[in-house]
């Protein structure tokens, strides 16, 4: 990994890791590691929205490995951060859309989670990799939203399909885009679709018929189901990730704004709960800040260590 995407994440963590490591040093004043310190370990990755099952294996390894014994904040955090990166390796998988042509990537999400800008950047990052690129604004239902698709379409240099009109069915709008990606060789289509709240049931619904009318074209479409989160929930993403299971089949996962929130350790919570696929993590605004998750440089940037040579 490159050394400055890593300082770039490590400070983009910031927020996230410097209230842990304040916090895990005012525990570790003078003292061995005894049921009081580590109960008071796991208050504070509980606090860093690590979620409480995963903070409390943290610190059951922990105690087994050190209990009793003499330990500095910085051996905590290292071994707090080799576990984390045990821990997640396996969500650390390599984006790579299947071999189908159009491969249909359905981005889903909650409104302010940075869904269209991360079709954007993603766009961007398939068009380096050499693939003909076209977008669909299925998101008919948000003011401005094919307005917003339609800049990064321009941006890009990429066709995207558009509704006819305001308030038109998001499913014919996504049926008439396959049929354009394939008569024009697309390798990949990206479909925004509407900010959906988790408690909007007729906006679920919608969803739910996007991915049956799109199986008209092609049983094994869509091919994969990004659920785009923002760090800042927190815990809130929980729900946010259940119940768009339920209705579209999420494959993947890609999570915004870790720049913006001290609410960092929440990527460990769910990767122990969910077990899904963490594609993409976004570190600030650029093209460029949104990358691939490398599971140890994320954790060593949450507990404020440097990168493994």
């Amino acid at each position: 990994m490159a050394l400055g995407w890593f300082n770039k994440l490590k400070d983009g963590l910031k927020k996230s890791s410097s209230g842990l490591t304040k916090n895990i040093k005012s525990v570790l004043v003078e003292r061995k590691l005894d049921d009081d310190t580590c109960d008071a370990l796991e208050e504070v990755l509980i606090q860093a929205d690590m979620g409480v099952d995963a903070s409390l294996q943290l610190i059951e390894k922990l105690r087994k490995e050190r209990f009793g014994k003499e330990v500095s904040d910085e051996e905590v955090r290292g071994f707090l951060a080799d576990e984390i990166t045990a821990a997640l390796t396996p969500c650390e998988k390599p984006f790579e859309p299947p071999s189908k042509k159009p491969t249909v990537i359905l981005m889903v999400g909650v409104n302010g989670s940075g869904k269209t800008t991360t079709i954007g950047k993603l766009t961007a990052k398939f068009k380096g990799d050499g693939k003909k690129v076209m977008l669909a604004a299925g998101d008919t239902f948000r003011a401005g939203a094919v307005e917003q698709l339609s800049i990064w379409a321009e941006r890009n240099d990429v066709e995207i399909i558009k509704p006819h009109k305001e308030g038109a069915d998001p499913a014919g709008v996504l049926f008439n885009a396959y049929e354009k990606a394939v008569a024009e060789g697309a390798d990949i289509l990206l479909a925004d679709t509407a900010g959906r709240l988790q408690n909007r049931k007729e906006l679920m619904e919608e969803l739910a018929k996007i991915t049956r009318v799109l199986k008209k074209h092609d049983e094994s479409a869509p091919h994969e189901t990004l659920l785009v989160l923002d760090a800042t929930v927190g815990q809130n993403a929980h729900s946010q990730v259940e119940t768009f299971l339920q209705t579209a089949d999420v494959s993947g996962l890609v999570i915004n704004k870790l720049d913006s929130t001290a609410k960092g350790g929440v990527v460990v919570a769910l990767a122990e709960k969910y077990k899904l696929p963490l594609y993409f993590i976004g570190i600030g605004e650029g093209i460029e800040d949104l990358r691939s998750f490398n599971a140890a440089a994320y954790a060593r940037a949450l507990m404020g260590l440097e990168e493994l040579n």
